[in-house]
């Protein structure tokens, strides 16, 4: 197990831009305010999506697209640095109007409604490729 702790500085909340891309938006408020770190929640909805699902035995991501209206139920996730840029790794349930849920990696969606909290970290955080799960993670 690889741990640290993390000292919290500021605070945000804020709306997603109605028709913008979900992830593309965390990342631009992360950039905004000057957070090379942190941990986020999120709710709203989203009118299409993007899940991936990680095939471990394959090592590689799988989609699941949505050309539909869908909930978001919960959306929880970090910002670090992937490559040098800001990178929003984002988690989501999705529900459609029957109730069905879905849940995995959020690559894309188009906001239709949200609302988000990010807490911010006072150090950096960078992703580093992991030769066990062909991840990149936290150091």
């Amino acid at each position: 197990m690889h741990y640290r702790a993390v000292e919290t500085t500021d605070e945000y909340v804020a709306r997603l831009e109605t028709g913008a891309d979900w992830r593309a938006e965390i990342e631009s408020l992360a950039d905004a305010v000057g957070a090379e770190a942190g941990w986020f929640t999120a709710l709203g909805a989203v009118q299409d999506a993007e899940l991936w699902f990680y095939d471990q035995d394959a090592c590689e991501y799988n989609p699941i697209e949505f050309d539909e209206p869908l909930e978001v139920a919960a959306c929880v996730g970090n910002v670090s640095r992937l490559e040098g840029e800001r990178f929003a790794h984002t988690h989501a349930v999705l529900s459609d109007d029957e109730g069905t849920t879905y849940a995995g990696h959020l690559n894309e969606a188009t906001v239709w409604a949200s609302e988000v909290h990010l807490r911010v970290f006072e150090a950096p955080l960078e992703r580093e490729y992991d030769e066990t799960t062909e991840l990149d993670l936290w150091l």
